[in-house]
Formats: C-alpha cells, sequence, structure tokens
C-alpha cells in the first residue's frame, strides 16, 4: 500500500516508493528503493523535500499513532486543478485516423531517431554541427502532428534503456511542436521549438556512460555530473552557426523552474522564456513516463497526475495547462477499464472533452476474455471510466492492440 508521509516521520526499513517535490534535484531521483542506511536517511531529511512516498507491503509502515497526508485531499488537489484544463476548448482536431496517420509515422520516427543519432555521434567526435536532414525532418514531423497529433505522440513512447537518450530526445521534438501548436505558434517557430527538443540533451554526449546509465541510485558527486549537462550542451552549440538563440536557450535552460530552484543557473519567473518553460514540461513528462535502466517509467495519465501536484513552483500554470490539452488528461495509451467491465486503451482525444476520450475495448473483465475490438468514443456513450489500469499487471501489450 502507498502512502505519503512527511519526511521526519521516516526511519531506516521502509521501501521509499517515490521523493515527492523537487525529484529533479536530488540523489534519489533515479530509483525507488529500501532504506538500509544511516546515511541515506540523513540525505532525505536534509535535501530540501517535505514528504515522500512509501510503500508498506516492501518496507516498514509508519509508527502507529503518526498521520499520512490525506491522499482523498491530495487527489481531490489534482482533479481540481486538472478540471481547470477541462474547461477550456481545444484548439484543433485531428484530419486524419490515427490508424492511417501511424503508417507515416512510424517511417518518420524511425528517420529522426536515425537522424539524432548521427548528430550526438557528430558532437561526440567533434565534428561541426548539420542539421540539414534534421531541419527537414523537423518540417515532416510538424506535418504529421497536424494531421494527428496522437500517431506520434503515442509511438515516443516505444523506447529501451539503451536507446533512451536518442530517443528522448525526438520524442521532446515532437512534444515542443504540438505544445507549439497547441500555444498557436507560426511554422517558423514551430520548426525552432522541434529542433531544440532534438538537441536539448545534446550535452549528455560529454557525461561519463557509466553515470548516466548507472542502474542504481546515484551519489551526489555523480548527481552533480549528470547537472552539468545543459551547460556542457550550451557550450557545444554556441559556437555553432546552426543553431539560434532559442535553441540554446532551450538546451541550457530546461531543467529550471519557475521557482528558482532548477539549475544550471537558477532562473526563475519572467526570467525564464516560454520556450524554456516548454522544454522543461515536455522534458518532464517524456522521462517520467520512460523505462529506463533504473525505474519502471509511470503510465501517461498518472504522469499527469503527478505533475499537477508539482506543478507549483516546478511549472509554468498556462504552459502546464495548454501540455495537458496536447497529450490529455487521459493520453493516447492509457488502459481504462469502463463501468461496464470492459478494458480499452484510449487511441485519441475526443473533441468534446478531455476527461471522455475515444477508446478501443478489447477486454471483459467480467468474463475474463477478450472480446470482440471496438472504437468508443466516451463522449457519446453511456459507457464511463471507473479507473486507469496498470496494463503490466493484466499482461497486455498495448502497441500491439493499438496496431503499433
Amino acid at each position: 500500500m502507498l502512502k505519503k508521509i512527511k519526511v521526519n516521520d521516516i526511519r531506516l526499513g521502509m521501501y521509499i516508493q517515490e521523493v515527492c517535490g523537487s525529484w529533479m534535484d536530488h540523489p534519489f531521483w533515479k530509483s525507488s528503493f529500501k532504506l538500509t542506511e544511516d546515511k541515506d536517511l540523513n540525505t532525505l531529511k536534509n535535501c530540501g523535500v517535505d514528504e515522500i512516498w512509501i510503500d508498506t507491503s516492501l518496507g516498514l509502515d509508519v509508527d502507529a499513532g503518526v498521520t499520512t497526508h490525506s491522499q482523498n485531499e491530495e487527489a481531490l488537489k489534482v482533479e481540481s486543478e486538472l478540471k481547470k484544463v477541462e474547461q477550456t476548448p481545444q484548439k484543433s482536431e485531428a484530419l486524419v485516423s490515427l490508424q492511417i496517420e501511424l503508417i507515416a509515422a512510424k517511417k518518420l520516427h524511425t528517420k529522426t531517431k536515425e537522424a539524432v543519432v548521427s548528430i550526438f555521434k557528430d558532437v561526440r567526435m567533434g565534428n561541426a554541427l548539420k542539421l540539414d536532414s534534421a531541419v527537414s525532418l523537423v518540417n515532416e514531423l510538424n506535418q504529421s502532428i497536424t494531421r494527428n497529433p496522437s500517431a506520434l505522440i503515442c509511438l515516443s513512447r516505444l523506447k529501451t534503456a539503451d536507446n533512451y537518450t536518442y530517443l528522448h530526445s525526438v520524442s521532446v521534438c515532437i512534444l515542443m511542436i504540438a505544445l507549439g501548436r497547441q500555444l498557436g505558434m507560426k511554422d517558423d517557430m514551430l520548426k525552432q521549438a522541434g529542433i531544440a527538443g532534438l538537441l536539448h540533451d545534446v550535452g549528455k554526449v560529454f557525461i561519463p556512460n557509466e553515470v548516466l546509465n548507472k542502474p542504481g541510485k546515484l551519489t551526489e558527486e555523480e548527481f552533480n555530473i549528470v547537472k552539468m549537462h545543459p551547460l556542457k550542451g550550451w557550450e557545444f552549440l554556441k559556437d555553432s552557426n546552426e543553431v539560434n538563440d532559442l535553441v540554446l536557450d532551450v538546451c541550457r535552460h530546461h531543467h529550471e523552474r519557475v521557482d528558482g530552484m532548477g539549475y544550471p543557473d537558477k532562473l526563475s519567473g519572467e526570467a525564464l522564456t516560454v520556450f524554456a518553460r516548454m522544454g522543461a514540461v515536455c522534458d518532464v513528462y517524456d522521462a517520467i513516463t520512460s523505462n529506463r535502466c533504473y525505474k519502471q517509467g509511470w503510465e501517461p495519465a498518472e504522469s499527469i497526475r503527478k505533475m499537477a501536484e508539482w506543478k507549483n513552483g516546478h511549472f509554468d500554470d498556462v504552459i502546464f495547462h495548454a501540455f495537458v490539452k496536447t497529450v490529455g488528461i487521459y493520453p493516447t495509451g492509457t488502459l481504462l477499464k469502463l463501468k461496464s467491465g470492459r478494458l480499452g486503451v484510449v487511441t485519441d482525444q475526443s473533441k468534446k472533452s478531455l476527461v471522455k476520450p475515444i477508446v478501443k475495448v478489447f477486454f471483459s473483465t467480467r468474463s475474463n476474455v477478450h472480446i470482440l475490438h471496438e472504437i468508443i468514443d466516451l463522449s457519446k456513450s453511456t459507457d464511463s471510466i471507473a479507473s486507469m489500469e496498470n496494463p503490466l499487471q493484466w499482461g497486455f501489450d498495448l502497441g500491439e492492440i493499438m496496431g503499433f
């Protein structure tokens, strides 16, 4: 059972599921772990966070008499935040179906990954930056997102620990373009936003692989090394004629926070550009939804709710709300249980309501059997959402069901 407790109430033997708040700014951001050492206990109590999530099924519970934070109260706060987003309409709707756009999107996704691999290889070898092919691909990504943003957004979840750095850059590029469109940006700005997404993590080329891909939690020294990647990327790109100030800004400042607690420059408020704020949201969302060598990614809808919890201090209100409208409150790829007992995967967003997406139902929990696939627009159906589900617990390959 998961419980949120005050950091002063932690003790050895507890299983730390998640450190709340400044998840990017403490040495435990990479993994869940059992708390067995005094030095880790002291670090947790002095790293600047107020609360943590523990899993009582894997470790000790709180002592009797200690009051835990109300999960119902936390849920109400998140739902209230997402309700603000739901009250404003979508700016656009898909021009073609998801299945049709997936055909082109899959090829484009692969080509963009290959371009990123080539760019990072050139940077690693000290060669001059060549972005001609990348610029052309960014324009194609923009066109695909115009036709149906869900295709590329759901493909962006397909990554492994081995190719994470490259496909993370592709995903942030896709999300930056889609978010820019939601914000009403024109094609030239969308192109620059996409290039910024492709290059935002280029500084990781200069971080030792044994630190970058360490399967366990980082030491404080190792974490400080990782935190150097925005500056290292900016230092490499600033001498190139291939990139402009917008791209440089996102590269250097995508880990900044609106409360000034980010890095490397601790910028806050109006000192952060719109594009840096966009980069922060897109980078976090893709990072926490991705499977890594040290942790399993969260499901899309769970990630949106986590970000809503963190929003104050981390993200700009306007940018975060636009991002939620971009990917959905129940993003494409979310597994839902309906009140009818059927399981369905979100395949698209309804133009009528962000809380009533379009789902493909495929399984009956009441009969425990697969059923004939059916596409249901919940905004037009008497059926409704009962709960979000974890596909791993059900043993389903949602990519196969969606036609990836």
